[in-house]
């Protein structure tokens, strides 16, 4: 598959590919939890996902005392690597193992490294919770189907940052969460959220407390392995009233009641003449339901025109007061006007 050119929309084997995710999904979880353990929190736990690379799934760099190392899932050369600022590094080849085969290796090799670290060995956010140094039940590994994931996973990834874009309150980067083992973004009001009831499978309720502890839209994509198949959602929280009744588009997407979001399924992304426009609908229509219903105050939150990939001007000055360039009677020393010498962060 890695050989020749690769359809950017491929066909997804999600009809027989849960035994790969669900082990994957496992494996994940060991991974982001040393990352959990290890690193600052932040809020709404922006401090424990995985991110999209161009060979797989990444931690970023961990803390590990004055030094730091980085988890790589490799999804072309199917290999997990550990890499260190020592420099010292260790890696699994990714193949048909058990869990806890899996969890022994991992562990064992960032002791080696010298990288010592405990976390709560059993699965969050799923119903079987077999603890990780006893699953000897999720043991499969298809190598064509774990790329075939990943692709898709730099599709959602690609198309759900520009969206991102267009937003210039408090936002999230794009990231995977190993607890639901779903890329995801979110955008949020600035107004605190009714504390959430909890009630997710084995993860206590503060938990989720803490994600939804302000007025967010969220969106991303599932690699759900039941009907519709793998998919974008949408939903607001809280969900403001009549917001599954919305008008949204493309045509293709629905509310599905029991997951109690809007979905658009990969399958329609695929089959549509141009597949990013049709998502890109998706996500501001729905977006563009709960912020209204919600009463979120768009104009501030919102640029007046979003940017492109090389802006020429500022676009995040909508209701913010500023000064004339030119106003005489403003000190030089005025912080105001002072021209940091660190420059735009940008390049």
């Amino acid at each position: 598959m890695t050989e020749t050119l690769v359809d950017a929309w491929p066909e997804l084997p999600w009809r027989s590919w849960e035994p790969t995710i669900t082990t994957l999904h496992l494996w994940t979880q060991i991974v982001g939890k040393v990352r959990m353990a290890l690193t600052p929190p932040l809020n709404h736990w922006w401090h424990v996902p995985l991110y999209v690379t161009s060979r797989g799934l990444t931690t970023t760099a961990i803390p590990d005392g004055e030094r730091t190392f980085q988890v790589d899932f490799d999804f072309l050369d199917h290999r997990l690597v550990v890499t260190t600022t020592d420099p010292s590094e260790f890696a699994i080849p990714l193949e048909p193992m058990s869990v806890a085969r899996f969890h022994e290796r991992f562990m064992r090799g960032l002791g080696d490294l010298g990288i010592h670290v405990r976390i709560w060995s059993r699965p969050v956010e799923m119903t079987e919770a077999i603890p990780f140094d006893e699953d000897e039940t999720h043991a499969s590994y298809d190598a064509g189907q774990a790329e075939l994931l990943w692709r898709a996973f730099v599709q959602a990834d690609r198309v759900l940052k520009t969206f991102q874009s267009g937003f210039l309150g408090k936002a999230s980067p794009v990231q995977l969460f190993w607890g639901s083992f779903d890329l995801a973004a979110a955008r949020y009001s600035g107004a605190p959220a009714p504390r959430h009831p909890g009630g997710v499978p084995n993860c206590p309720a503060w938990v989720m407390e803490e994600a939804y502890s302000r007025e967010e839209s969220s969106v991303g994509w599932w690699p759900r392995s039941e009907p519709p198949g793998p998919s974008f959602y949408a939903y607001t929280y809280p969900e403001p009233a009549g917001y599954e009744a919305a008008s949204i588009r493309p045509a293709a997407a629905l509310f599905d009641d029991r997951l109690g979001e809007f979905v658009l399924p990969y399958d329609a992304v695929r089959r549509a003449p141009d597949p990013e426009t049709t998502i890109r609908e998706f996500l501001q229509t729905t977006y563009e339901a709960g912020a209204n219903l919600g009463g979120w105050d768009r104009a501030a939150l919102e640029p007046a025109v979003t940017p492109g990939l090389r802006p020429d001007r500022p676009w995040s000055l909508a209701g913010i007061p500023r000064l004339p360039a030119d106003e005489d009677d403003a000190s030089v020393d005025d912080p105001r006007r002072r021209v940091h010498r660190h420059g735009s962060r940008g390049g």
